[in-house]
């Protein structure tokens, strides 16, 4: 956890100051070069962090699927999540394999000390959800968390990315899964709105699905804790490169039912297959 510190306190004073450069600089040659510069940052933190893990950990990583990816190309990546430790598997898998990963994170995130700067240096798009009761009362707000995936999209227009899309919305736990009454073995109900809105905005520009599943073999769900301390013996990354239907993007999510009813199909076989793909690793483990 000290050097992980270290490292963190190191890169983010760099980080901070090309995000602030991206703004000050006028043109868009200079702020896509400092946005550029920003990923390397984060790309260099990530390669040191992963060689701490390789150092102090007896952790493996056991990636699969990783043959032909390129850091000069744009990415979807769809994931199961599970725990905090889904995040250091992605890490990884993908870093300086493809180009730096965004995610969308919950608005509550950004004040997470350090992180919440790295994020925002990073463009990660922040999220407001709002739940249906308050939807009710505040109709008004309908559609705002969709408008920013919008222009959080906007912004990936200039330079290859990695867009990583976690369906379920939030991490798996038993208890969850019985109150959604999922019918899946072991993942809860995908969501498909964030995904057709980001497809609608870039997906022209994203040149591929990278469908990954990852699967901590012979144990409980690990956190962040366990991972950090030597407990999680083995962590399963399969990657499934799938070209993307230009279909996925050439409908009206929000005005259009069979476009939706579409999307919701195409996100349900993609879960099917993910559960058994589960089942399947679980079994050869």
């Amino acid at each position: 956890m000290l050097l992980m510190l270290i490292n963190t306190l190191v890169l983010i004073g760099p980080m901070l100051l090309l995000a602030l450069l991206r703004l000050l600089l006028p043109g868009q040659r200079p702020k896509a070069e400092c946005a550029r510069a920003v990923m390397w940052v984060a790309e260099t933190w990530a390669e040191i962090s992963k060689a701490l893990f390789a150092w102090l950990l007896p952790t493996q990583w056991d990636i699969r699927g990783v043959q032909g990816l390129r850091k000069d190309t744009s990415y979807l990546v769809i994931s199961n999540h599970q725990s905090w430790v889904d995040i250091p598997a992605l890490v990884q898998a993908l870093n300086r394999k493809t180009p730096y990963f965004k995610f969308f994170l919950k608005k509550e995130l950004i004040w997470v000390p350090l992180l919440g700067l790295a994020f925002w240096a990073l463009d990660y798009p922040f999220m407001k959800r709002y739940s249906k009761a308050y939807l009710a009362r505040h109709p008004e707000k309908k559609g705002k968390d969709l408008e920013i995936t919008r222009r959080a999209c906007e912004k990936f227009r200039d330079l290859p990315v990695t867009i990583v899309n976690y369906l379920e919305g939030t991490r798996f736990t038993p208890e969850k899964h019985a109150q959604q009454q999922s019918p899946y073995r072991h993942l809860l109900r995908p969501k498909s709105g964030g995904l057709a809105f980001t497809l609608a905005v870039l997906g022209q520009e994203l040149d591929a699905l990278l469908d990954v599943t990852i699967v901590y073999p012979g144990q409980s769900i690990p956190g962040f804790w366990e991972l950090i301390s030597g407990q999680v013996a083995r962590v399963i990354v399969d990657i499934q490169h799938r070209p993307l239907d230009p279909a996925l993007w050439q409908g009206d999510y929000a005005n259009d039912p069979a476009f939706r009813s579409f999307m919701h199909h195409w996100v349900a076989e993609r879960w099917q297959e993910k559960d058994a793909r589960i089942a399947a690793i679980r079994a050869e483990t």
